[in-house]
C-alpha cells in the first residue's frame, strides 16, 4: 500500500516551524538546566542499609545552606547521588560527610566523590558546544561531496532541527544537561543523518530513473520504498532504549530519554523535513546532470 507522505507536507512543515520556534524560545528565555559537569559543584555517591528517603536525606543538608541541594535515587534501595551546586567553602564536603555519618549513625559507604570547580566546567560546557558544531559541519561536508548541495542544506535543516526541538524539550521539561546528554545529541545527530541519506540516496536513485516525474512524486516513491527500513531500524532502536529508560536507573534515565526523543524527531524530520526541502528548492533530474558534467575525468 502506497501512503501519500506529500499530502502532509505543507500541515507538518508549519507545524514542525511552530515547534522550533517554542524550542528556540523556551532555551532563549527559560535556558537549560546545566548539571554539575557544565555549573559546577559537587557529586555525593553513597549507599546506606538505613531505611530512609530521598526526602530524609535533604532534610539532613537543608541547615548547612548549601545552596541548591538535589537527591535521587539511583539502583538498588539504598543507593543516593547527592549534587550539591557550586560553592567556594573548602569545608563542604567534610561538612556533608559529617552529617550524614552523624544522622545515619554511621550507617552510610561514600562510594565517589567529585567535585567540579568552575573553570573545569566551562571549559566541558565549550568542549559540547564546539562538538556539536563540529559534527554538523562533518555531516555537511560529507553530504555536500556525496550529494548536490540541494541535499546537503536538507540534510543540515532537519539536523538543526532535531537537535533544537530535543533541547527544547529538555528546557520545557527542566531536564538536566549533562555530559551524556551531550553524547546522546551526537548520537541523534548521527542517527537522524542515517535516516535522512537512506532517503536521499533513493531519490537520486529515482530521479535517474523517473526523469520525468516531478520531485513531489519522487519523494513519495521513495519514502514508501524506503519505508519498512526506517521504521523498522527505529522501532529496534527504541525497545533497546525503553528498556535503557525502564530498567537502567537513574544515572542513565536522562541520556535514554533524550535518544527516545532524538530517534522519534529524527524519523519524523528524515519524512516530513528533508523530503520536502527538496521541493522548495526545486530538484529535478537535471540537477543530478549539472554535477555530472561539472566531474571531471
Amino acid at each position: 500500500m502506497k501512503i501519500n507522505f506529500s499530502k502532509y507536507f505543507k500541515i507538518s512543515n508549519i507545524l514542525s516551524v511552530i515547534f522550533f520556534a517554542v524550542s528556540i524560545l523556551f532555551i532563549l528565555f527559560k535556558g537549560l538546566n546545566y548539571g554539575i559537569d557544565f555549573k559546577g559543584g559537587t557529586l555525593f555517591e553513597i549507599q546506606t542499609n538505613k531505611n530512609i528517603s530521598t526526602l530524609n536525606i535533604r532534610d539532613i543538608l537543608k541547615n548547612l545552606q548549601l545552596g541548591d541541594v538535589n537527591v535521587k535515587n539511583f539502583g538498588e534501595k539504598g543507593n543516593f547521588l547527592i549534587k550539591v551546586e557550586q560553592t567556594d567553602n573548602k569545608q563542604t564536603i567534610p561538612l556533608i560527610k559529617k552529617n550524614l555519618l552523624e544522622n545515619l549513625s554511621d550507617e552510610v559507604n561514600f562510594r565517589r566523590v567529585e567535585k567540579v570547580g568552575p573553570k573545569v566546567s566551562s571549559e566541558l560546557l565549550k568542549s559540547g558546544i564546539i562538538s556539536i558544531c563540529l559534527a554538523l559541519f562533518a555531516m555537511l561536508f560529507y553530504i555536500w561531496i556525496r550529494f548536490e548541495w540541494q541535499f546537503s542544506l536538507g540534510s543540515i535543516i532537519a539536523l538543526f532541527h532535531d537537535v533544537v526541538i530535543t533541547l527544547g524539550i529538555f528546557s520545557l521539561l527542566s531536564i538536566e544537561i549533562n555530559l551524556s546528554i551531550v553524547a546522546a545529541v551526537l548520537t541523534i545527530v548521527g542517527y537522524s543523518m542515517n535516516d535522512t541519506v537512506v532517503i536521499y540516496d533513493r531519490i537520486r536513485e529515482n530521479l535517474s530513473k523517473y526523469n520525468r516525474v516531478n520531485i513531489t512524486e519522487i519523494s513519495d516513491i521513495s519514502i514508501n520504498e524506503t519505508l519498512s527500513r526506517t521504521l523498522i531500524t527505529s522501532v529496534t532502536t527504541l525497545l533497546a532504549l525503553f528498556s535503557i529508560f525502564i530498567l537502567g536507573g537513574e544515572i542513565l534515565k536522562g541520556f535514554s530519554f533524550a535518544m527516545i526523543v532524538g530517534v522519534f524527531i529524527g524519523t519524523y524530520s528524515s519524512i516530513f523535513i528533508a523530503s520536502p526541502v527538496l521541493k522548495y528548492l526545486k530538484v529535478t533530474s537535471k540537477t543530478l546532470e549539472k554535477k555530472e558534467d561539472n566531474i571531471v575525468p
